[in-house]
């Protein structure tokens, strides 16, 4: 009787794969936004004990270096970044970084609504596609 045998992480391949429909309608989103982003949240977050009911992002402040300790941070959690502009992982860590009016990190998105997560991921996006 063989055992089965689970393959080692090395030996599983992750095939990359990104939605052509969901890259043209990404990139032409990316083409009408700006640099900056403002959320407004309905909801205020509780976040240090404090309660935030604006965040400012400036993408443009980012550069070379966030993004390589970006992708470093991802590897080091074993989470490496195939794609980051269709990576959330990726995004959020670049949002933390660009916000300006407040020191947030990657735990302030586990409390906060997905439709305000999911703007702000989007934001982040249109951004790099930009940028290419």
């Amino acid at each position: 009787m063989a055992l089965n045998k689970t393959p080692a992480k090395e030996e599983i391949k992750e095939e990359t794969y990104v939605d052509e429909k969901e890259l043209a309608i990404a990139q032409e989103e990316a083409e009408k936004s700006e640099n900056t982003y403002i959320i407004h949240f309905k909801k205020p977050i509780l976040y240090n004990n404090e309660n935030i009911e604006t965040l400012e992002f400036d993408f443009d402040v980012l550069t070379g270096d966030d993004g390589l300790k970006i992708e470093n941070e991802l590897q080091s959690i074993g989470r490496p970044a195939i794609v980051p502009a269709f990576s959330g992982e990726y995004l959020i860590r670049m949002a933390c970084r660009a916000c300006t009016n407040k020191k947030i990190g990657v735990d302030i998105f586990t409390n906060m609504r997905l439709s305000d997560y999911n703007r702000i991921r989007s934001a982040a996006r249109s951004f790099l596609l930009k940028s290419e």
